[in-house]
């Protein structure tokens, strides 16, 4: 792990809106190597509209995704993991785990 890798967790209080009628989604995720990575695709995940929730795991490349299909989609998802590694350093593909 990187010293100049670290990344802040973000802290999100869903709202109401986005906590009706919430689905579970598990993504892959490829590109993680550290609790940073995963960090930062949580953090770019929380920054959505719509998600209430995401746990994610560099270990096993996986995120679970709590989120308000009516206010965000998968496609969002996805390209919310892509743009965090947006920094010329980090790369992230997001897809959808069976």
């Amino acid at each position: 792990m990187d010293e100049n890798c670290h990344v802040e967790p973000v802290h999100k209080i869903a709202t109401a809106e986005e906590q009706q009628a919430t689905t579970l989604i598990m993504l892959g995720v490829q590109g993680m190597g550290c609790p940073n990575c995963a960090a930062r695709v949580r953090n770019s995940l929380l920054g959505l509209k719509g998600v209430t929730e995401a746990d994610v795991d560099h270990i096993t490349g996986t995120a679970d995704v709590e989120f308000n299909p009516k206010l965000v989609t998968i496609a969002t998802l996805f390209d919310a993991v892509a743009q965090a590694g947006n920094d010329g350093r980090h790369q992230y593909c997001a897809f959808r785990w069976m």
